[in-house]
């Protein structure tokens, strides 16, 4: 639990006010810790995202210093982007996801399946819009040369048990080998769904080119945050 209130209220870019009265409401996730609330970091990104709520890009400021993090469009083109997904349900669609990401040969696919599957059960990660990005709550370490992001449409749109109700059509799936490559895409992603461009080549399945043209140009618009 790494975020405090004041922290959350930064980079929500609302009042402390604001967040007091989500937790109350029951609708934003935290935790109580010595009587103070506290928030993880992932969740928090995730709940944002579903709200449509555009966060502050002074996060990819990071302060831990482990060597530079990858860019959206980096991860995407290492994840690969996707159509016509074949599956009929959350479990069939998650089944051929995993068959078709670029993984090394030694990572234990049956078991990422499991690990996805495990997440959806504690809570569904649509976002609403017909998008979900499955991955893991606690975000585990695989055994991957960099952090990947792999975007798929599916031939059918489902049922993802989505707040707002509607079929998912758009999967987003982060696999990360490291826990601050994963907060990194989670919240570089949350921020691209927020921007109009993205928001909108995503909406109407552009081509590939088209899609990382726009990633491209939201990696421009936070690195120079990013880089200070």
């Amino acid at each position: 639990m790494d975020l405090s209130v004041r922290d959350s209220a930064q980079l929500l870019k609302v009042s402390e006010k604001t967040i007091y009265r989500w937790v109350k409401q029951g609708s934003l996730p935290a935790y109580k810790v010595n009587e103070q609330y506290r928030f993880n970091r992932a969740e928090l990104l995730e709940w944002a995202t579903s709200q449509r709520l555009n966060v502050s890009a002074d996060i990819f400021a990071e302060p831990d210093g482990e060597g530079s993090v990858v860019s959206l469009t980096e991860a995407l083109k290492a994840g690969g982007i996707h159509y016509r997904l074949s599956g009929t349900d959350k479990v069939s669609v998650l089944e051929s996801l995993v068959e078709i990401m670029p993984l090394p040969d030694q990572v234990d696919r049956p078991f990422l399946l499991q690990v996805l599957l495990a997440r959806e059960s504690l809570g569904s990660t649509a976002l609403g819009n017909g998008i979900a990005v499955p991955h893991v709550r606690n975000p585990i370490v695989m055994h991957i040369p960099r952090p990947m992001v792999t975007l798929c449409f599916l031939e059918q749109a489902i049922e993802f048990g989505a707040l707002d109700g509607r079929p998912v059509h758009t999967l987003f799936t982060i696999v990360s080998p490291t826990i601050r490559a994963h907060l990194h895409l989670l919240s570089r992603l949350g921020f691209a769904l927020g921007q109009p461009v993205f928001s909108k080549v995503i909406a109407t399945q552009g081509s590939r080119e088209q899609i990382l043209a726009a990633a491209q140009s939201v990696d421009e618009s936070v690195s120079p945050k990013a880089s200070h």
